[in-house]
């Protein structure tokens, strides 16, 4: 017989499920080692719902949890706006203009933004339909390295100091980040806001270069490199977490 000591011990699913008035909800499940207690968030920004504990809490007592949760979880759910899939026929906006996703050709070809028969901003794709969404969102990222790449070479030789890299990602916590190395970071979902707010976080990063914190120095330089901070970070209070539900 083996000894309690080496007994496996069951891994945490991923995900709990929670039922609410015949709606089924995927809870996903974090155990937080610095966690003192139970947690539960849902994202306005993606409506994913979270559930963080403490690193010996019970998997069953997080089930109890989050079951006399689910009204709540159903209620904040509802709330969230929808999510805006990459398809044609949507509007998705590119440097702060909308634009309609059209698909106008099978035959393969560079997606592009132009302006369609009756004057309106469009991204029209080609190739086949089933590609549409991938193709999108390659445009989009590669329209954000040429804007971003753009904007930090011009902060950067107001500066002084040179990016070692610059990198374009999905990220979600935050828009953009700088390494102590001088590696820059940033969310390619900025393409779609205005141009000053992408140019903000450009400068925003830039200035971490010189100063790796949130001093005010650093926002001394932020705001020479960008005049336009404060509208920049009032527009990504109110309409940045709008960005993470397009495509």
């Amino acid at each position: 017989m083996k000894s309690a000591l080496f007994r496996r011990v069951p891994a945490d699913p991923p995900h709990l499920k929670v039922v609410h008035d015949g709606q089924v909800f995927k809870v996903a499940l974090k155990r937080r080692p610095t966690a003192k207690r139970i947690t539960l968030r849902v994202s306005n920004a993606t409506g994913e719902v979270v559930l963080s504990i403490p690193e010996r809490t019970d998997v069953g007592l997080a089930q109890k949890f989050a079951d006399s949760h689910s009204r709540w979880i159903a209620t904040r759910l509802a709330k969230v706006p929808e999510q805006v899939p990459f398809e044609p026929g949507a509007l998705v906006p590119f440097r702060g203009v909308p634009h309609r996703i059209v698909h106008w050709s099978s035959i393969r070809g560079v997606t592009r933004a132009t302006t369609g028969s009756e004057g309106e901003p469009i991204i029209a794709v080609a190739g086949e339909a089933a590609h549409v969404a991938r193709r999108v969102r390659d445009f989009l990222e590669a329209e954000a390295r040429k804007d971003f790449a753009a904007a930090v070479k011009k902060h950067t030789a107001q500066l002084g100091i040179p990016a070692k890299r610059i990198t374009v990602r999905d990220t979600k916590s935050r828009w953009g980040s700088c390494s102590a190395n001088g590696a820059l970071n940033f969310s390619w979902r900025l393409i779609m806001a205005p141009p000053f707010v992408l140019d903000y976080l450009a400068a925003h990063e830039v200035a971490h270069l010189r100063e790796l914190n949130h001093s005010q120095r650093f926002w001394k330089i932020t705001y020479q490199l960008c005049p336009r901070t404060d509208e920049a970070e009032a527009w990504l209070t109110t309409y940045g977490s709008a960005l993470h539900r397009i495509g």
